[in-house]
């Protein structure tokens, strides 16, 4: 057996782990063949392919990022010849001699996976990798608990200088779809307030939760945004630039400007914005990640000795188990309400 893994879409602490684990279950266990896809899907399309040996994932356990690069490309992208695509994926794959791919990915790099298990028979077990936590099937991905840890740092630091100046601070945190970040490292963090995509909120509310605050003689706030929230008084997201990716998305990022330009109109106060952006993803995994992601890539390739063609590995119950990519692609996972009232407790 020879098995390839790669890793698409955006990246984030942990993948290096998830590759050490497969390479090392594959080569200790199973006396697999292991090879590595560089950057997503366009390696397999290109056949940008080479050996993973015991001695090649040696030492990359701490390291953020992933050693095979990573892409958004999308070989079912309506922009361009799908059949060349797909005609040259099962080159690769014949030409290297492949029988299963791991593939580390969020909704759209397994997207794809489920398409090629479907569509073209392809042997595919996927590891859910979003630093949104927002794919379901799962209780958490890995490189989320990092994120947070990251960010709640970020608000701690953050404290002292808004309560130096008596400042409003709002930061902004990643979040397309889900407020998982915002929520985690606001609790965390103890943030006076938390905007999250799933619930909606009211500009005019926010800045009188500030006044209040300010009545009672707190002279400071923080507030956490998440980068999918809409601008205030309006529908339309804040994007960075109208270019869409190969899954059709564009970047976000910049609605806490908005939201901090309203306030201090509405409030007078003195207010500022931080935008986390990219370092939320840098950097080396917490343990817990570490962990997590060992315990994934582990169960994916036991999952292809097992014959499971079409799974994702979870973490549910505590236990690392399989579920159908169907039914993990099958819903948005939103932000438990039980855990944002426990934030809600603490606003204003």
């Amino acid at each position: 057996m020879r098995i390839a893994i790669l890793t698409g879409g955006g990246d984030c602490p942990g993948l290096n782990a998830v590759i050490r684990a497969v390479v090392r279950r594959g080569i200790t266990n199973y006396n697999y063949g292991m090879l590595g896809i560089k950057r997503g899907w366009a390696g397999l399309i290109r056949g940008d392919i080479f050996p993973l040996t015991s001695h090649a994932v040696s030492g990359i356990l701490p390291k953020g990022g992933t050693i095979l690069g990573t892409s958004r490309t999308n070989p079912f992208q309506p922009t361009e010849s799908v059949e060349e695509n797909l005609a040259a994926i099962k080159s690769t794959i014949e030409k290297f001699g492949i029988d299963a791919i791991v593939a580390v990915g969020g909704e759209d790099t397994l997207g794809v996976a489920n398409r090629l298990v479907k569509e073209q028979g392809l042997f595919v077990v996927g590891v859910p990798k979003t630093i949104d936590n927002d794919l379901g099937g799962t209780e958490f991905t890995f490189g989320f608990n990092t994120a947070v840890a990251i960010a709640t740092e970020s608000i701690d630091r953050l404290h002292s200088t808004a309560e130096s100046h008596n400042r409003i601070m709002v930061i902004e945190v990643m979040g397309r779809h889900t407020g998982w970040i915002a929520t985690y490292s606001g609790i965390a963090g103890g943030a006076d307030l938390i905007l999250i995509p799933e619930v909606p909120y009211d500009i005019a509310e926010v800045c009188k939760l500030i006044k209040h605050r300010h009545a009672r003689g707190k002279d400071f706030s923080i507030i956490v945004v998440s980068e999918g929230v809409n601008p205030p008084e309006s529908s339309e997201l804040i994007t960075q630039d109208s270019k869409l990716d190969a899954f059709g998305h564009v970047r976000l990022g910049g609605v806490s400007h908005l939201i901090a330009a309203e306030i201090e109109k509405r409030t007078g106060f003195e207010t500022r914005v931080t935008v986390l952006g990219h370092v939320q993803r840098g950097g080396s995994p917490i343990a817990f990640d570490r962990v997590l992601a060992t315990r994934f890539g582990i169960k994916a390739v036991d999952l292809i000795a097992e014959g499971k063609n079409g799974h994702m590995v979870a973490l549910q119950c505590g236990k690392i188990v399989a579920t159908a990519l169907d039914d993990a692609l099958g819903c948005l996972k939103e932000v438990d309400k039980d855990i944002y009232e426990v934030a809600k407790t603490f606003f204003g």
